[in-house]
């Protein structure tokens, strides 16, 4: 009978655990995602089939799908850790090296602006919250100007211990293994943790002794040194810029607690005395290199990038969507009200703040490679619920596609609108671009709802 009961059970939660993930299979969610992935696609083509350089599309083609790059593991190391890159044809260059890393980095802005401006209206619970109206996109701005125009050439050094010599590789690794197992062995049978952390202590500093005592003998390690450059640190720097901002925000939105209304009017005070702040910050630069890039980074731009800034912003993208596909629920049950999110047990300031985090670390990581870049927060979070609905769920990973869409698509038309208005070589701040397609939208969206502002 017993027997009968475990085999019910594990039966029923096998089903709970398929079912978890029927969601994912949803028609409008599938629909917008492959809509989205063929804008993507036709747009990326686009971009990479003109520039200065003139390819037709069957060149293009193969340059794009070229098995000796797509299959060449030296290739995929030089783009994403900065390898030697290996010989390839003048086209594949072009386009691996040029023009596709471009499409890469549209893509990653477009995923984290969106999924930012979603998390940031469940919040709230107001549909008009974005990192831009809540100063988190003016506080990241103005730490990366006060940088690129006070320090724009700041080196940051620490010291670390390398393996010296061809076998210092092995000999630390195996002394590190030992001493894992032993530290290991020593929490298994039972030693307090106070002994275990002097043990831990004790352990190297006693193979440190041995190696100077002993005759001819030396330590298997050397003293190397790691610099960062400001713009290696930029993710880093905007990160702390938009999180100061949004600290601010909520210490003044703060009264027993914080609201939905008073959030966004403390995040308008504060993004308005942070763009006031960003533009006074041009008159005390006396390059004019520096107040060209400064002021693509006011408007949003995308020109110039490379496999550089793919490296910069992808390891804190993949954070800040793990953590927000994680948060899904939280958002769902903070869109009920904050009586009933109560009511169901939850901490609704350590939820809301926990959530502010990852936003703010996703728009910070946009920031730090397209600069600020307006609406596509705001109006993403819109279309993928009119897509989808309002499961939080399917909204996040909504935003995964159609944010990229839009942000590619707006890049593309930034790159090339030059060329087909005024036939130059000139290009637009895509920050431009999504503000002329965003504002028309929401205008739209104001006239066919009747009540527009909480969710």
């Amino acid at each position: 009978m017993s027997n009968e009961t475990s085999v019910g059970d594990g039966s029923v939660t096998r089903t709970r655990d398929t079912r978890r993930f029927v969601w994912l299979f949803d028609r409008k969610l599938v629909a917008t995602a492959i809509g989205s992935i063929a804008v993507v696609v036709l747009a990326g083509l686009v971009q990479v089939s003109f520039g200065s350089f003139s390819m037709s599309l069957g060149k293009t083609w193969s340059a794009v799908f070229n098995p000796d790059v797509v299959l060449n593991q030296q290739a995929w190391n030089a783009f994403l850790f900065g390898g030697e890159m290996p010989e390839m044809s003048k086209e594949s260059l072009i386009v691996w090296n040029i023009r596709l890393p471009r499409v890469f980095v549209a893509i990653i802005v477009g995923m984290n602006l969106a999924v930012s401006g979603a998390i940031f209206q469940a919040i709230t619970r107001n549909e008009l919250a974005s990192p831009f109206i809540l100063g988190v996109s003016s506080g990241a701005g103005l730490m990366i100007l006060a940088v690129l125009v006070a320090i724009p050439s700041f080196v940051l050094a620490f010291p670390f211990l390398t393996p010296a010599g061809p076998q210092g590789g092995l000999v630390c690794g195996a002394i590190l293994v030992a001493w894992l197992l032993g530290l290991g062995g020593a929490w298994w049978y039972g030693i307090e943790n106070q002994q275990l952390l002097i043990a831990g202590l004790l352990g190297p500093a006693a193979l440190a002794v041995a190696f100077v005592a002993a005759p001819g003998a030396s330590l298997p390690v050397g003293v190397g040194e790691v610099a960062f450059t400001a713009s290696s640190l930029l993710p880093v720097i905007a990160a702390l810029g938009g999180i100061a901002a949004f600290l601010i925000v909520y210490a003044i939105a703060w009264k027993n607690g914080t609201s939905p209304v008073r959030l966004v009017l403390a995040g308008v005070i504060v993004g308005t005395v942070f763009n006031s702040l960003q533009t006074g910050l041009f008159f005390f630069a006396d390059n004019l290199a520096v107040v060209q890039s400064a002021i693509a980074w006011t408007t949003g731009s995308l020109t110039g990038t490379d496999w550089e800034q793919v490296r910069m912003v992808l390891p804190w993208s993949v954070v800040s969507i793990g953590l927000a596909i994680a948060g899904a629920r939280q958002c769902n049950v903070m869109l009920l009200g904050e009586q009933t999110a109560k009511s169901l047990g939850m901490s609704i300031e350590k939820v809301r703040f926990a959530l502010s985090g990852v936003a703010v670390l996703a728009a910070a990581a946009s920031i730090a490679v397209a600069g600020i870049v307006g609406f596509v927060g705001l109006i993403v979070p819109h279309m993928v619920r009119n897509l989808v609905g309002s499961d939080y769920k399917k909204v996040i990973v909504g935003c995964l596609f159609v944010g990229p869409a839009l942000m590619v698509g707006a890049d593309a038309g930034a790159r090339l609108g030059m060329g087909v208005l005024t036939g130059s070589d000139g290009q637009i701040p895509v920050g431009i671009v999504t503000g002329l397609v965003g504002g028309p939208y929401f205008l739209y969206l104001m006239r066919k709802k009747e009540a527009m502002g909480e969710i």
